[in-house]
This record gives structure tokens, sequence and C-alpha cells, in this order.
């Protein structure tokens, strides 16, 4: 059997068991704060992670600002990218008094395992990365340090809390399955501290931006939690599409006319194709408004206990500022256990 295949079959038993057992599981997810989240994130990983909460799994939501700088040369807005962050998951119905919603750069113990779990892979491992080899493709950068051992860093994201389930896509199986090989390899040379973490994968629909590429804030296709109505309408009508006017649903052929359709179609629960029929020959225009009715409609609520939220900034800045405290906590508590194992506790 190999690795994927076991992955799955784990995966796939780990979700019934977390249906039954939801408290035996803590999650650590999160995201890079480089940008505004925006639908794609949504339909991503932010329904899955509320799910998740929902249902009685404890949940740590980090704001990695420190990786933000992994493939660009300046933090950038990441103050005003946190911000909005933390509004979104309030909005989306995380809360704050069952999770712990923190920044990597507030929990210096965290970042502290990084030293020991360096000295637990060898550079080889790091170079077969596939995830860091994409995003050093993507990046057009120079292979750095923190590029390089980025997989680690994630590792202590998850560890430093004893995180033992991830939602993640296929994509990040690497890093989950590095994380599994520190916390073994640690185990086994110091003694037992951490849990293997186990990757849930999730059915995250493939989001397209606007112009039919994968939505992204670098390509500018996004359309952001935060927008107003006005704003999503006005991104969608600059929405490339072509010079035909019977909508079809063809990914390949017409990639900015099926992008709008597949969004229109996660916002109402539909089909591409049914949605094309519906249209017919109206055109683009009639397409572009669907899309803008769609959207706008289903992230009415959302939107509405977003503005909630943001009129209290002060909650905002305390919800992380606890979050931030919780995170430091734990973290500490960790990194004493892991000077006792390593017999580096003064």
């Amino acid at each position: 059997m190999n690795s994927l295949t076991a992955t799955l079959e784990r995966s796939d038993s780990v979700r019934a068991d977390v249906a039954d057992n939801p408290h035996r599981y803590r999650i650590l997810t999160g995201e890079r704060p480089t940008g505004p989240l925006h639908l794609g994130h949504y339909f991503g990983t932010l329904s899955e992670r509320v799910r998740l909460h929902r249902l009685g799994v404890d949940t740590v939501v980090i704001l990695a600002d420190y990786q933000v700088i992994t493939d660009r040369d300046a933090i950038g807005r990441v103050r005003e990218n946190v911000h909005g962050a933390v509004l979104d998951y309030l909005a989306a119905g995380i809360d704050p008094n069952r999770a712990v919603i923190f920044t990597h750069s507030a929990v210096p113990a965290l970042n502290q395992l990084l030293l020991p779990f360096l000295s637990l892979v060898t550079e080889a491992e790091l170079h077969r990365n596939p995830t860091v080899k994409t995003e050093l493709a993507a990046s057009g950068r120079a292979l750095s340090g923190l590029m390089l051992t980025y997989p680690v860093h994630q590792a202590a994201d998850i560890l430093f809390c004893k995180g033992n389930l991830v939602p993640v896509g296929k994509d990040q199986l690497p890093h989950i399955e590095l994380t599994r090989v520190i916390a073994r390899r640690f185990n086994e040379r110091y003694g037992e501290v951490f849990p293997e973490p186990h990757a849930l994968l999730t059915a995250a629909p493939e989001v397209p931006g606007l112009d039919g590429r994968k939505m992204s804030k670098s390509y500018g296709n996004a359309i952001a939690l935060s927008m107003t109505a006005d704003e999503t309408a006005a991104l969608i009508r600059r929405a490339p599409t072509d010079s035909q006017r019977l909508i079809t649903f063809d990914p390949a052929g017409r990639p900015g006319v099926s992008a709008l359709l597949t969004t229109a179609a996660l916002c109402t629960g539909a089909d591409e194709r049914e949605l094309a029929a519906e249209i017919g020959d109206a055109g683009a225009g009639a397409l572009k408004q669907l899309a803008t009715d769609a959207v706008n409609e289903f992230l009415a609520p959302h939107r509405r206990r977003r503005d909630e939220f943001a009129r209290d900034p002060g909650y905002v800045r305390g919800v992380l500022r606890d979050g931030n405290r919780r995170a430091d906590e734990m973290a500490d508590r960790t990194l004493g256990e892991v000077r006792d194992a390593m017999g580096t506790a003064y």
C-alpha cells in the first residue's frame, strides 16, 4: 500500500470517528494573512473549519504572519489583513470562547520548537517536499532559508498545541506527513511528547477566479468576503467572457464564462450546465447579473454579521489578545515538556 492510499484510508477512518467523538480531536488550521479572505477561502477551508468547530472539535486557528515573508520581500498590510481575517472568522461562526485565534509572531515558545525540529529532518527531505517546489516555482525567487524550512514551521504550528487533526486538501498532504515524521522521530529520540496528527482530507470544490484561473489574491480575480454588494457587482461586470451569446459550460474552451457559472452554482447549490441552459442565448450580461445576484445573496448574512463585529474594533482586538495569551500558555507548556524530554530544563 503506498503512502497516499494509506493516508486516504486513514482520513476516511478519522472522519467517521470525528463525527462520533469530536471531543477527542483538536484541529490546527489557519492561513497566511497576505490579503483579504475571499470566496475561495470560504468554500475551500472556512466552511469546513466552522463545521468541525460546531461539531465540538477543539479549534485552534493560526494567522501565520511570520510566514507572509516566505515568498515575498515585504510583510505588507499584515495588521489590516489579520484584523480582517478575525472579522471573517467571527462572521462565519467561529466562537472565540471555544476557539483560540492567534498570530504566529505573538507566541515565542512556538517558534522555539523550530530548532529541535530542524535537527530531525534532512536537507534532502526538505528539498523533496512538493509544496516547497511548487511555491518556489510560483514565486520566481531564489530559495530562501525560510522557504526551505516552511514545512518545519508548519509542523511547529501543528504540534505546539498538540493538534491531532488537520483539515487539508491533497496538495497539503506532504506537510502533514512531514509533521508526522517529526513527531515520531522526536518521540523515538527523546520520549513521548507529541501526537502524530491525522490529515482530514476536505472535499472542497475548486473555486475558479473570475478569469478562469484559480481564485487568488495575487491574480486580482478574487471576490473578497469583505466587499460590498456594489463592489462585487463592479468586479463581476469587469470579468472577461467572450463574444458568444449562447452560454455553455466549457472550462477549457470558455474559462471566463465557466468560472462565472461555477461561482453562481456554488452560491446557489445549482448545477453549472442547468444554469447555462436557463440563461441560454441571453448572453454574458445575463450571466454576470446571475452571478452577481447569487454571490451577493449568498454572502449577505456573512457580510451583515461582519459589519456588526467591525463596529466594535475593541472587541476584535480583545479576541486576538485573548487568543494570543491562550496560545502562548499552550506553547509554554509544550516547550517545557520538550525541555524536560531533551534534558535542557535548568
